[in-house]
């Protein structure tokens, strides 16, 4: 690979980490005016409110590590930071005793759907704000073209 191959893959690679930098902190700020959380604790409890009882449906902590792109110490701080302020409990994984799982409680759940609005509305601002940016507009759109598309409310029939 040329140098100038070289330089235009970082060239890519900066600008895509200014992107997620800009939209984490500008979500940050807004989620702790607003609700007292950080965006990692928003993370976390997001990917533990989709937990179910059905097969492979609970995350083990290095599990929820990989999914909150956390190292597996820092995600059982923040547990136990988010477990401390009742927004989560842990209990021993009923067939391997070894195990231990995490889930919302009712107070995490209600935070997580009052911080949800405020998380989505900073996210489309800090996506606009990024659009603006000839550097960074690119990637602003490649991210939108991923959000699924929404219903339009009618059936099939």
């Amino acid at each position: 690979m040329s140098r100038r191959a070289d330089l235009g893959l970082a060239h890519s690679w900066c600008a895509l980490s200014a992107l997620h930098g800009r939209i984490e902190a500008h979500i940050e700020r807004e989620l702790q005016a607003a609700h007292e959380l950080s965006v990692r604790e928003f993370s976390l409890l997001d990917v533990l409110s989709e937990q179910h009882d059905g097969d492979g449906g609970h995350f083990r902590m290095n599990q929820l590590a990989d999914a909150v792109v956390l190292s597996q110490s820092a995600t059982t701080r923040l547990v136990t930071r988010l477990e401390d302020r009742g927004l989560l409990r842990r209990y021993l994984c009923p067939d391997d005793r070894r195990g231990i799982y995490t889930d919302v409680t009712e107070e995490g759940h209600a935070l997580l759907d009052a911080a949800r609005p405020t998380h989505d509305v900073a996210l489309k601002e800090a996506l606009t704000a990024a659009e603006a940016r000839p550097e960074l507009a690119p990637l602003a759109a490649a991210v939108r073209s991923l959000a699924p598309a929404q219903p339009t409310g009618r059936s099939k029939g």
